[in-house]
């Protein structure tokens, strides 16, 4: 990733990290094949508001002694939050490239908004940090790719934020996702099968909760937030409230209305369960109403369709579809089935192969976690791929090897969206 800031800081950036490869044995960073020496890990956690309460106080996150905490805003609900916890030993940041300076950190958990994931996931795995990242994993399509990119060449563990694929009830289907795995890779429904995501089948894409809107004044910048450096590399707009902290998502800059915000928690599983980490969608489609250049609005229905004739379709209504559905058979919630005795069936079939579930294992044992930069930036794709359908509102057909729309030139500007100066990747 290349950050463009002052000389001087780049000066002395360059220094510190040459300091570091020289003094500091590879076996004390961490590496294929080497454990920190600690057995307790660091971290630090990057965003202080929402999401990020969990990841500072809930047992599940607590992977490490925490060490530090960053956020653009110093008021009480975001940077004083973390102070006030209470720990001397927590330092505070509102740069994250000083929190990155540190070789006493092992890992960064990042709870900024989307338009940061990117950036700061390159940053700290340039900076031989390990990652815990937020979904949606990337803003675009684009920075996705380099994300995967940078984690694979500084040899780095990274997880993203959603877990249905390996545990929990995955929503509305009243289940967890492992035994319809076990349907799917039997076979008993068929192939190819199409998907249903949407309210009848427990999925709720909050709609009316994150509608962009139109009508926003511009309104003076609060004394202790830094609005350029909560942009970054989104474009300059007026500071109004409702383009920051929880209303954040209402704006395509920054995230991506009820797609951004569930859509990797629904998608990621189905991606999962069809076997398809490892590819895109070639055609996708939306049924959206047109849509505002800045705000999020409104769609009705999305279907991606892949190249072997799975389909999954998104819906925010009201109709009524089985959760999967396949030539054989259908798939409804609470694992209810036109076939007959199909829970009987259940334990006679193999179990789904294994996955790398604790994090803290994964990163002191060097192994890939169940829900990666890879298949973390695929299930990503699907987010990024329903956004652009919505956007512009007509068929697109995609080339899941070149990670491109074809003949198809506005499209394609949406996968490589420029980054406000100076921020790059």
């Amino acid at each position: 990733m290349s950050i463009k800031i002052s000389r001087r800081r780049f000066i002395s950036g360059t220094a510190l990290a040459a300091a570091s490869f020289h003094i500091v044995p590879r076996h004390v960073l961490g590496g294929d094949g080497h454990t920190p020496p600690s057995e307790e890990l660091t971290r630090a956690v990057i965003g202080i508001g929402g999401v990020a309460r969990v990841h500072l106080t809930h047992k599940d996150y607590q992977i490490g002694r925490l060490l530090a905490v960053c956020d653009v805003d110093s008021g009480p609900a975001h940077l004083g939050y973390a102070t006030g916890l209470g720990d001397k030993e927590v330092k505070a940041y509102k740069d994250f490239r000083e929190l990155l300076d540190r070789a006493d950190i092992d890992v960064v958990h990042l709870c900024t908004p989307p338009h940061w994931h990117a950036l700061m996931s390159v940053a700290a795995a340039e900076a031989g940090k390990d990652i815990w990242c937020e979904k949606p994993m990337t803003r675009t399509i684009g920075e996705g790719q380099k994300v995967v990119d940078a984690v694979r060449k500084h040899n780095r563990i990274f997880r993203l934020n959603t877990w249905f694929r390996f545990r929990d009830t995955f929503y509305g289907m009243g289940t967890p996702v492992a035994p319809i795995k076990k349907l799917v890779d039997a076979g008993i429904l068929g192939w190819p099968l199409t998907a249903f995501i949407g309210p009848s089948t427990g999925f709720d894409w909050k709609l009316n909760l994150t509608q962009g809107r139109t009508d926003l004044t511009p309104q003076p910048v609060p004394q202790e937030l830094d609005y350029d450096m909560w942009l970054g590399p989104a474009p300059r707009k007026p500071y109004h409230p409702h383009r920051v902290h929880g209303t954040f998502r209402c704006y395509w800059d920054y995230d991506g209305g009820g797609l951004g915000d569930m859509g990797q928690h629904y998608l990621d599983p189905v991606q999962y369960l069809l076997g398809k980490d490892r590819t895109n969608p070639v055609e996708i489609e939306a049924d959206a109403d047109p849509q505002h250049p800045d705000a999020c609005g409104w769609w009705r229905r999305i279907e991606m369709k892949y190249a072997d004739g799975c389909k999954i379709i998104l819906d925010s209504g009201n109709d009524v579809q089985p959760f999967l559905t396949g030539p054989d058979g259908k798939l409804f919630p609470g694992l209810r089935s036109d076939i007959p005795n199909l829970l009987s069936k259940l334990d006679e079939l193999p179990n789904p192969a294994p996955q790398v579930t604790d994090f803290q294992q994964a990163v002191k044992k060097r192994k890939k976690f169940a829900l990666n930069e890879e298949n973390g930036h695929a299930s990503c794709t699907l987010v990024n791929l329903a956004k652009i359908a919505v956007r512009l509102g007509r068929k697109l057909r995609f080339d899941p090897k070149k990670q491109s729309f074809v003949g198809d030139q506005e499209a394609n500007q949406l996968v490589h969206q420029t980054m406000r100066e100076p921020w790059q990747l």
